[in-house]
């Protein structure tokens, strides 16, 4: 099963551990990039403001490493359009908006890992 590494502050984890997801729970931003740059997961869930390091920090570290750069992100925020824009633009794969039920993200994170593994293997 796919590696998921969350840094959400929230129950997330179980949900996704519950759904057959290897999960890797990160406290803050700084953590999320050690365990990216070791790991290297299938998918980051991060949540924008978090602490140490903010989500848009997180994900701009990680594409400007070339170890890290391929990794699909998917922000999880509060924050209405404000963020959402902006989220896309910035190379987040997805966005969703809190509060969510399980299902809405674990819909979205299939739909991510479904279009990352298309796109590696048309690539190949």
């Amino acid at each position: 099963m796919p590696t998921i590494t969350t840094i959400t502050g929230s129950s997330c984890s179980s949900c996704f551990q519950a759904a057959g997801y290897n999960v890797r729970e990160a406290r803050d931003g700084d953590e999320c990039l050690v365990i990216a740059r070791n790991e290297s997961p299938d998918l980051i869930v991060m949540d924008l403001s978090m602490p140490v390091l903010d989500g848009w920090g997180v994900l701009q570290e990680l594409k400007a490493d070339q170890r890290t750069l391929t990794i699909p992100c998917m922000a999880v925020t509060a924050h209405v359009e404000l963020d959402r824009n902006e989220a896309i633009e910035t190379r987040f794969r997805a966005y969703v908006l809190k509060p969510y039920t399980a299902e809405t993200l674990l819909k979205r994170i299939a739909t991510v890992l479904a279009d990352t593994k298309a796109a590696q293997n048309s690539e190949a």
